[in-house]
């Protein structure tokens, strides 16, 4: 959309299944069973290591745990420390192949087919990522996430300073990487690449439904100018006619909320025994917490804030309203 274009935009109808000004509510308690029911797979040969991981991992934990082995026990079986064991079984890692044959071993598995598909995921554990090219500026801690996103069913999140990275303009992402001091050229060129390249997982054929809450402040700052602000808006709005995707807006009205102290992503894996992610972006690094009530206190945390928003049709309101008004 050209930044002083706004046709288009007038005609925006309601995608398929849209949340309307009264669903909210609704819509928050059907959503955790509804993605699981609906099919959405992901293309695993895209997705890279992560639920692989993930997988292997909780089964791992499930084998030891029936036995009653501690995780000490374990570690000493391989000769690592019970923080490994932790680390493995939470899919935080790749898996050696030896590691895995041992602790089968040490968990009683003695069936030659369960062994080999165990050993399958251990082996697909090691795969690295499409993303692996872009090597030079993935810390760790981010891998984890970028396996999750990709893998994902369900993508909740909210942002409070900017757009959500994957409704991102590229003029717009340029310029929030851009705000990094002294980032050498290529390097920024890098990573807007990476950042565009995991945009595609809202075009393929099973996408991943997209809920995301955006504070009102993020949709008034000018990020990389007001032409690009313009285009932004636009592409927002655009974006929020996919069917997939919705989007709502957190007004200044609704005063303070339970996410005012930062950004908050939840993400859920598919299949049923897998635990929600929850992603927390920090200024120089990001955190994953992962025992169960806090997993259950960001989901509650999402849930409010999905309820307290705008509702997605008033969000588009709102959002051709500041596209009008420039």
């Amino acid at each position: 959309m050209d930044a002083t274009d706004v046709t288009g935009v007038t005609g925006v109808t309601d995608p398929p299944g849209a949340v309307d000004a009264g669903g909210a509510a609704d819509a928050v308690a059907g959503v955790d069973g509804a993605v699981r029911d609906e099919g959405r797979c992901p293309d695993f040969r895209l997705t890279g290591p992560t639920v692989s991981r993930m997988v292997l991992g909780a089964r791992l934990r499930r084998l030891r745990e029936a036995r009653r082995i501690t995780g000490g026990e374990a570690g000493e079986e391989i000769s690592a420390s019970h923080s490994k064991i932790s680390r493995l079984e939470m899919g935080r890692t790749g898996f050696k192949i030896r590691d895995v044959q041992e602790l089968l071993t040490l968990y009683g598995v003695t069936d030659p087919a369960e062994r080999a598909t165990l050993l399958a995921l251990a082996e697909q554990s090691n795969t690295p990522g499409w993303w692996h090219v872009y090597h030079d500026v993935v810390p760790s801690w981010l891998n984890v996430y970028l396996g999750m996103e990709q893998a994902a069913v369900l993508i909740r999140s909210y942002e409070l300073q900017f757009v959500p990275g994957l409704l991102q303009t590229e003029g717009y992402a340029r310029a929030v990487l851009g705000l990094a001091p002294d980032e050498p050229e290529e390097l920024l060129r890098l990573r807007l690449e990476l950042r565009m390249a995991r945009q595609r997982i809202l075009y393929r054929e099973r996408p991943p439904q997209l809920w995301a809450v955006i504070d009102e402040a993020a949709l008034h700052r000018p990020v990389g100018g007001p032409a690009e602000r313009r285009r932004q808006l636009g592409h927002l709005l655009e974006l929020s006619q996919l069917p997939h995707v919705t989007i709502q807006v957190m007004p200044f009205a609704a005063g303070a909320h339970l996410a005012l102290g930062g950004p908050v992503t939840v993400l859920r894996p598919p299949g049923e025994e897998l635990p929600d992610v929850v992603y927390l972006e920090q200024l120089t690094g990001g955190v994953y917490p992962d025992k169960p009530t806090e997993i259950e206190h960001y989901r509650h945390v999402m849930n409010r804030l999905v309820v307290e928003a705008e509702p997605p049709l008033a969000s588009r309101d709102i959002l051709f309203r500041m596209l009008r008004e420039g």
